[in-house]
Order: C-alpha cells, then structure tokens, then sequence
C-alpha cells in the first residue's frame, strides 16, 4: 500500500514535510497521526491572509509502516511518494501496491510564535 501527496487544496502544487510522526516499522492503528505538511500558496495566487496551512495526514487503516520516501524539510509534489505500508510486517515491497492507504487530512491552527517576527 501507498501513501502519496493529495491535492490538499485546489491551487496547491506541492507541500513541504514538517514533521514524521509514524517510525518505519511501527504498526499504525486507525487515527494515527503520519505526517504533519506545510502548504504555501503564496506564488500561486495573490491573498488577502497568509497563504500558508498547516495540514496534518491521519491514517484509516491498520498497516505497517515499511519506508518513508520523504524527509522532514522535503518540498514534495502533489501525486509524489511519501510512504509504504504492508499489512505484514515482513512483507516485500518489491511487487505493485495493491492500493493507496486510507487516511484523512486535518487542518492544523498555526501557534503564534510560527507567525511572530519576535523571537522571543
């Protein structure tokens, strides 16, 4: 099974990986949290807000994670790779994945201190 970037939103073109919550080889139940990205639309089209979000990717099924094809820092395509998973432990990764994963997208409100020039 694979995991690629969805099309978060409409004008989005890539994403940039915040954060690897899931360690490869970890057995990941429903409501897991994978990965947390940044979307920047700000080359896109003008905005009247910041026109950068947070979105964190939570997982729907039970899986094994077996690789992470992304890293933190990683500026990533809508459709690219991120993970595979397998539903044994052991199980090569060498043939087609059958499917994508299930998982849902959850927007993540920005701490001050990520927006502040402060830097207190």
């Amino acid at each position: 099974m694979t995991l690629t970037l969805p099309r978060i939103n409409g004008l989005m073109i890539s994403a940039v990986v915040e954060t690897i919550h899931a360690a490869v080889g970890s057995e990941l139940a429903p409501g897991a949290k994978v990965m947390d990205l940044t979307v920047d639309l700000s080359a896109v089209a003008a905005q009247d807000c910041p026109p950068i979000s947070l979105y964190r990717i939570v997982f729907r099924d039970r899986a094994w994670l077996r690789r992470v094809a992304v890293a933190r820092g990683e500026d990533a395509a809508v459709g690219a790779l991120l993970a595979q998973f397998s539903t044994d432990p052991d199980e090569p990764l060498d043939g087609e994945p059958t499917r994508a994963v299930r998982i849902m997208i959850a927007g993540i409100l920005a701490q001050a201190e990520r927006w502040s020039e402060d830097p207190r």
